[in-house]
């Protein structure tokens, strides 16, 4: 299995660094970035080919393609791609809402295309994805999209592109939200008197355990909480404030605001 990846950013080594770990050899592995950092840090760290751009990459050989960039330059990246790519080769992209009819279109037709949406968790091996393929994509190809994610944590498929938006919104941004609940118990055991890193400390290992905990049960959430609410007692207390605050219907909103944005980013930059 012979990769390259177009963006040496984050996830692109995230990628790199899980699919080294899983035996693949660092000679099988490329990433294309103009930015010299970015070369020598992929170079420095993992051991991987490097090249400048798409034409210095010696593409033919790859069996995929990731494109690992912002939307805003897919377009000119799909574009500068679409000449060293063969029909044979399967694109997988992590781009953010760009639609894989358009990414088609930059790509001259090409119709071996799959889209995912990874989360940031990946960069520690603990992230989960949502891909999307096009009908030209067979089950080995699926299969090999499933083992460049898979290298990062677990992966769910979908047969529909338009629940691509929605997994941005739920796990891509899902996340920050995390992150937002743990700066908000952080600031409440401030206010309790404790020292920074022991409400860090606190905060933190409560949402790991929590979320094993959840995960490792059959169990909906919605009993797992109730379980540990008991009537009159202090969990009631603070959940009949974020009741009566909205709490979880502004959670929901947000999310589905943000599967509205990744549709308006489709929208948008399919344009080109």
């Amino acid at each position: 299995m012979k990769i390259a990846f177009i963006g040496g950013g984050n996830m692109a080594a995230a990628l790199i660094s899980g699919l080294i770990k899983r035996g693949v050899a660092a000679a099988d592995l490329c990433a294309i970035d103009p930015n010299e950092d970015a070369r020598k840090r992929n170079e420095q760290q993992f051991g991987v080919k490097t090249a400048a751009s798409t034409a210095d990459a010696g593409l033919a050989a790859c069996d995929a393609v990731v494109l690992a960039v912002k939307p805003q330059i897919l377009k000119s990246v799909a574009e500068s791609l679409a000449p060293h790519l063969k029909a044979s080769q399967l694109v997988v992209s992590i781009v953010a809402g760009i639609r894989m009819d358009d990414m088609s279109r930059w790509l001259n037709a090409h119709a071996r295309i799959v889209r995912v949406m990874p989360n940031t968790p990946a960069l520690i091996g603990m992230g989960v994805t949502g891909l999307v393929a096009t009908q030209s994509v067979d089950e080995a190809g699926c299969a090999l999209a499933s083992q460049v994610l898979g290298a990062v944590g677990e992966t769910v498929w979908f047969d529909d592109e338009a629940k691509i938006d929605a997994v941005t919104a739920i796990s891509g941004s899902g996340p920050a939200y995390v992150f937002y609940f743990i700066e908000a118990l952080q600031e409440a055991a401030r206010q309790l008197g404790m020292k920074e890193e022991q409400g860090r400390a606190l905060a933190v290992a409560t949402f790991t355990g929590a979320a094993q905990l959840a995960a490792n049960s059959d169990e909906p959430p919605s009993l797992l909480r109730e379980r540990v609410t008991s009537k009159g007692g202090t969990t009631a207390a603070a959940l009949a404030l974020f009741e009566a605050s909205g709490i979880k219907d502004a959670i929901v909103r947000g999310a589905l605001a943000a599967d509205a944005r990744a549709k308006e980013m489709g929208d948008e930059f399919g344009k080109q």
